[in-house]
């Protein structure tokens, strides 16, 4: 499988790790809203430095599973 270099959408390159960093970022966005929706977020001590956690971590998923960074 071919690494891509960039990304073309509708004709502005972009970087694989800009995408890939915008898809962790929304997961994680996500995440975050359903751990406040079963209220689980308030057994964590600092609520924006998980958030934070998560959107690396799902970053680094998002480009080494589809991406391929």
């Amino acid at each position: 499988m071919p690494i891509p270099h960039e990304l073309s959408i509708a004709g502005i390159y972009l970087s694989p790790l800009l995408v890939a960093s915008l898809i962790g970022l929304l997961i994680a966005l996500a995440a975050a809203r359903l751990l406040d929706r079963y209220r689980l977020s308030r057994y964590f001590a600092h609520p924006a430095l998980v958030l934070t956690s998560m959107s690396v971590i799902f970053t680094l998923l998002v480009g080494t599973l589809l991406i391929g960074i």
